[in-house]
C-alpha cells in the first residue's frame, strides 16, 4: 500500500526520462520536481509531528501551518522556473506540479473513503 501512498513521487520520478526525450524545459522540470519532492516529504514530517499534538488547536494550527507554507514553496518554485529560466520552465514547473497535485489529492480521498479523518475506513 506504500507504493500507492507515494504514487505522485513515482509520477514526478518517472516523467524524467520523458522530459529529456521530448525536448521540453528540463531546468522547469528539475525545480519543479525538487518543490514537490522536498515539500511532499517535509510535509509528511511536519503533518506526522502536527498529529501527535495533545492539544486539538495545535494540532489543526500545524496542519493548516503546513499546507499554507507548502503551497507558497511550491509557487515560489514555479516563479523561480520562469524568472530564473524561460516562460517554458514556468510553464514546465507549473504543469508537473499540478499532475502531481491531481494524483496526491486524488489518493487522498481515495484512502480516506472520501472523509475527512485520518482514521482507516472499514473494511
Amino acid at each position: 500500500m506504500t507504493f500507492v501512498r507515494y504514487l505522485d513521487v513515482l509520477l514526478v520520478l518517472a516523467t524524467a526520462p520523458f522530459v529529456l526525450a521530448a525536448g521540453m524545459p528540463f531546468f522547469g522540470y528539475l525545480v519543479g520536481a525538487a518543490a514537490w519532492l522536498l515539500t511532499r516529504v517535509g510535509s509528511d514530517v511536519l503533518q506526522a509531528k502536527a498529529m501527535h499534538a495533545n492539544d486539538v488547536r495545535l494540532r489543526a494550527g500545524g496542519m493548516v501551518g503546513v499546507m499554507m507554507g507548502r503551497v507558497w514553496l511550491i509557487v515560489l518554485a514555479v516563479l523561480l522556473a520562469r524568472y530564473a529560466g524561460s516562460k517554458n520552465d514556468g510553464i514546465m514547473a507549473a504543469v508537473l506540479v499540478l499532475a502531481a497535485f491531481t494524483v496526491y489529492f486524488m489518493l487522498t480521498i481515495v484512502q480516506r473513503g472520501g472523509r475527512l479523518d485520518r482514521k482507516p475506513s472499514p473494511s
